[in-house]
């Protein structure tokens, strides 16, 4: 009954189009949903789409977009047709906008996921007229039956949700929306609104362009989120701890951490589960059932950590999201900008922490390879924007607003990890002077690298091409690397000397600004961009910090002990895992065992006296360790390994595993070190009977205990000029034989 009551209340305004002017749209607002007063442009774009005008929306996560179609469509006449890209996101719209109704047919959703009997239930309800907001896969709109019934149902307007979704410049482009279009013609003409958090102006412009509203009203909201930290941090080997030490630290606390794999998603979802912490993977490789069951934990704070791809977000309204955290860098800013829009939509805390290393971008660079040559060149460039965003040293806040095209006054936000750690500044006026010229005698018609190319005298395919190596200002910024001048256009872009294109997007162009600085120069400073290693190389000092003093007294003790021993230093604990100490601060046996390359044999041999030594130095300089900091890795034993294992236990022949396995036996002993090395304790003393004599052995095994390191080249050095022949695989065996007996 109050819902028949709400519909003749509404009715009674949109009877007549001409009164919808009249319409008081607080007084409806809160009728149905409670509030008291409209956010932002949020009245202003309701009353351009009562009016009939085509409307565009631009505002970001949070900022509440739904409302500007939902609360249009309950008081017009007929059902809005709300175009939407998942399937999770229309249920989740559906079951919000039921809860401020008493009919649930106010609103249904049609897809794929439906049955026959289902399908026809809906259809029922909008020809009622119950149902006032239908929401559709752009999919399920281009089926025949489904055109020739919308055909005969009253539309009061079209809702095109994820709008970006038309633009293959869009972090997340769609085929099927460019369908949409035509099928408006097809269905009926009425007003269109389309609506993304996340739009350049090259995408704003294809968003128009294929919607077919090239004068629709636009609607454009801040960017800005100040209640969201932003921080880059470079991704090492220990990622993973990095991250499991981050979220242990906000325990209870509701996150989100992206992935870009399935399998990644997986592993550090059970590796967050193993310290105790309630998470759970998501990601589209897995039932509908169990991802509609994850997001309903999530929502219901079942679960506090969802480790997802980018699957999983869109349309989530959990408010009190507390840190957004990309395992990868995304594919684009846009990308980035929505997912970590999620953090902090109540107006709280929202941390949004990014792991980057270069590799990452050339595994990207080659998931594009097989695409069409347009596609991969619009992602390489989404790719580059997304890196210059990661290297940047200026604030990252001015960076993103800068990107979707909005201005930021302040020099120093406070809430980036470059303005509280800023770089240092330097003078490069000249510099920028010398970038006008270039882009100027090559007649604005290039893009970034060209421009690069050309100052520091690369001679590219390109760049001989269009004979501009013989510019006189080719090579005048040979005296600064390519990364230097990658920052000086960047900062000259963002201090407005320079813009790019929008339809020839990339291409810069110098601006009116920029003109008029190339008759009368003045002071430019830029802060140069931040140095990130590879992945690969990065040796794993990671997010967290080394106590630099404990870690010179962990070197004293392990002397100590290795004198004790009559061992090297190297036997006892190599130098990475005095380094973990000396960042985690294990105090037991048990938390020692979690420390990289220290198994449980190494552990309980010569662990006591370490542990005894950091909880002293904890106690003395009053360190609050936070026990539960402690992160549990998770066993990681290939398949491979297992069976090597289990092989020698069954003594094997080593020369027979390494052809089972299509290995060398040089390559095998790599891997029995390595297995041996992380502290598991195997006896190759069968094989070594069998292959070599006491006295060589014995004098190989000397020389490690000698030895100042393990190093297997040093070793053969030292035994090159011996008149018996010491083969590498020989010096190899008895490398594994010492360290499982002295190491382990």
């Amino acid at each position: 009954m109050v819902c028949a009551k709400r519909r003749n209340f509404v009715f009674s305004f949109v009877s007549n189009a001409t009164q919808m002017s009249d319409i008081n749209l607080t007084e409806q607002l809160k009728h149905f949903f409670g509030f008291d007063s409209f956010k932002g442009d949020q009245e202003a774009i309701i009353r351009n789409l009562l009016d009939g005008k085509d409307t565009f929306v631009l505002m970001p996560t949070g900022g509440g977009k739904s409302l500007c179609y939902q609360l249009p469509a309950l008081i017009s006449e007929g059902t809005a047709i709300v175009v939407s890209p998942l399937i999770a996101l229309m249920k989740n719209q559906v079951d919000a906008i039921r809860q401020f109704m008493d009919d649930d047919g106010i609103a249904h959703y049609l897809n794929s996921s439906l049955t026959r009997v289902q399908i026809d239930a809906v259809k029922e309800d909008v020809t009622a007229g119950r149902t006032k907001l239908l929401y559709v896969a752009p999919e399920s709109l281009t089926k025949e039956e489904n055109v020739r019934f919308l055909r005969s149902t009253k539309i009061s307007f079209y809702a095109v949700d994820e709008a970006h979704c038309i633009s293959e410049w869009g972090h997340d482009f769609r085929p099927e929306y460019r369908n949409i279009r035509p099928l408006v013609e097809q269905i009926g003409k009425a007003p269109i609104i389309a609506l993304t958090a996340t739009a350049t102006d090259k995408v704003r412009s294809d968003i128009k362009k294929n919607l077919g509203i090239p004068d629709a009203v636009e609607f454009k909201s801040s960017f800005n989120r100040p209640n969201l930290y932003y921080e880059i941090r470079p991704k090492t080997k220990d990622v993973d701890k990095d991250i499991t030490r981050f979220v242990l630290q906000n325990k209870g606390k509701s996150g989100i951490i992206y992935c870009l794999s399935r399998r990644r998603v997986e592993e550090l979802a059970e590796m967050l589960r193993a310290n105790n912490i309630r998470a759970r993977a998501y990601h589209a490789g897995m039932e509908s059932v169990d991802r509609a069951e994850t997001q309903d934990d999530f929502l219901m704070e079942r679960i506090d950590v969802i480790v997802a791809t980018i699957a999983f977000g869109m349309g989530i309204d959990k408010p009190d999201v507390r840190y957004v955290i990309h395992y990868d860098i995304p594919k684009s800013l846009e990308g980035y900008y929505q997912e970590t829009g999620r953090a902090g939509r109540d107006g709280g805390e929202g941390i949004c922490l990014t792991f980057f290393s270069p590799h990452d971008l050339r595994k990207l660079e080659k998931f594009m390879q097989g695409k069409p040559v347009a596609e991969q060149d619009i992602g390489r460039q989404l790719l580059q924007e997304t890196a210059a965003y990661a290297e940047t040293s200026i604030c990252r806040r001015k960076f993103l607003l800068h990107y979707f095209g909005e201005e930021y006054e302040p020099e120093n936000c406070g809430k980036c990890d470059n303005c509280l750690h800023p770089g240092v500044r330097v003078e490069a006026a000249d510099e920028l002077l010398l970038v006008l010229k270039v882009i100027n005698a090559v007649k604005e018609g290039f893009k970034t690298q060209h421009i690069i190319d050309i100052l520091v005298g690369n001679e590219t395919d390109d760049v001989i091409a269009h004979r501009h190596e013989l510019l006189s200002c080719f090579g005048s910024g040979d005296d600064h690397e390519a990364s230097f001048w990658n920052a000086v256009i960047r900062q000259a872009m963002i201090s407005g000397y320079i813009e790019k294109g929008i339809e020839n997007y990339g291409l810069l162009s110098i601006t009116p600004t920029g003109r008029n600085y190339m008759k009368d120069p003045e002071d430019f400073y830029i802060t140069e961009d931040r140095e990130f290693d590879d992945f690969n190389d990065a040796m794993g000092e990671g997010t967290s910090v080394l106590d630099e003093t404990l870690f010179a007294m962990l070197k004293d003790l392990r002397r100590d002990v290795a004198r004790r021993k009559n061992l090297p230093p190297y036997v006892i604990f190599q130098d990475p895992s005095l380094e973990d100490m000396a960042t985690s601060y294990p105090t037991t046996v048990e938390e020692l065992k979690n420390i990289k390359g220290v198994g449980e044999g190494k552990a309980n041999r010569y662990g006591a006296e370490f542990c005894q030594l950091i909880a002293r130095y904890c106690e003395e300089n009053e360190i609050d360790r936070f026990e539960d900091f402690r992160v549990r890795t998770l066993v990681n034993k290939s398949a491979d390994k297992v069976s090597i294992i289990t092989s020698i236990d069954r003594q094997v022949d080593l020369d027979e595993i390494a052809r089972t396995k299509g290995l060398t036996l040089s390559e095998l002993l790599d891997d029995i070190y390595t297995i041996v090395d992380s502290g598991t304790k195997l006896n190759l003393d069968y094989y070594i009977r069998e292959v070599m004599d006491d006295d060589h052995m014995q004098d190989i095994y000397d020389y490690f205990r000698e030895a100042e390191d393990n190093n297997i080249d040093d070793a053969l050095d030292e035994f090159a000029d011996d008149e018996d022949e010491y083969t590498e695989e020989e010096i190899k065996l008895v490398r594994i034989k010492f360290l499982a007996e002295n190491g382990n």
